[in-house]
């Protein structure tokens, strides 16, 4: 199933052809894409994409909706023995400046210009988990664009509500970026970009990764990648890469039937007996509480 709507005319292109706004709505089990887009939103239901954007990867699943600023080049792969899901939308060029405009200017001087362009928003590219902001307005937009039946008009509407949204999603994160130790805002958003190494680790969650790794992604020291994503985030990269092979491994032990030496495998650690320890001071049980359960 493929839907495309177009919401302000434009070329009728699929994906990031034109400079209208759009909607992409697909369900398949392999797509690859590779260019580049206007501003977006892209989510994947019931299985996980890779999206490559320069030297960092992110994997977006359900728990998560990514947002690439619009000129960036990139590729998305999706190769899944499942249907997967792909909604994506695509914002006209100046829709984001203009709707921030009317939200940060005196209404005298909207009056006075109204068509008078906003100043450039440029957010920060990353893996952002669902959250009580943006993703309320993006799951019923997407079953708004299931339906057979819709309302173009609406749809326009709630495209706006959208753009707000994730205005007040981007201001949250400019305030997470003060806390980061420097001197000037240019080198503390600098930083925070550079941090974000961290999702290419969620990324690639299930292959060995090591502080050298995360830190030649982002273009940094291994002691400064280390110290400063402690300070920033509270958490060494190695606290990171556990959480998140831990909450795998919980998953696949409550989805599926895999013995849990699989398990442990599967999403990276080495060592049983630490998985299993770790599990037990993350979960409160062993692994296999799932046999117990049973």
């Amino acid at each position: 199933m493929l839907t495309t709507l177009e919401l302000n005319g434009g070329s009728g292109d699929q994906v990031g052809l034109g400079q209208a706004t759009h909607i992409l709505h697909e369900r398949g089990f392999k797509h690859r894409w590779q260019g580049v887009g206007q501003l977006s939103i892209k989510c994947f239901f019931r299985g996980r994409a890779f999206c490559d954007v320069g030297v960092g990867r992110y994997a977006v699943d359900d728990s998560s909706y990514l947002v690439l600023n619009e000129g960036q080049t990139y590729s998305v792969n999706v190769d899944s023995e499942n249907e997967i899901e792909s909604f994506f939308i695509f914002f006209e060029h100046g829709l984001a400046e203009s709707v921030q405009r009317s939200l940060n200017t005196k209404t005298s001087q909207l009056l006075d210009d109204p068509d008078q362009p906003g100043r450039a928003t440029n957010f920060f590219e990353k893996n952002y988990p669902h959250d009580e902001i943006l993703s309320p307005a993006l799951l019923h937009l997407r079953t708004q664009t299931s339906r057979t039946r819709y309302e173009t008009s609406h749809l326009a509407e709630q495209l706006h509500e959208i753009v707000e949204r994730l205005l007040l999603v981007h201001a949250r994160v400019s305030r997470e970026v003060e806390s980061i130790p420097a001197l000037r805002a240019a080198s503390r958003e600098e930083l925070y970009r550079r941090l974000r190494a961290g999702d290419y680790a969620a990324a690639c969650f299930d292959e060995p990764i090591t502080l050298n790794d995360m830190a030649r992604v982002a273009c940094l020291s291994p002691n400064h990648f280390l110290r400063t994503l402690k300070q920033a985030f509270h958490q060494t990269p190695h606290q990171y890469l556990t959480r998140i092979r831990l909450e795998h491994a919980q998953g696949l032990l409550a989805q599926t039937n895999q013995p849990v030496t699989d398990v442990c495998f599967a999403v990276g650690f080495e060592s049983l007996g630490s998985f299993s320890w770790l599990f037990r001071q993350r979960v409160g049980v062993a692994p296999a509480y799932r046999r117990a359960k049973r």
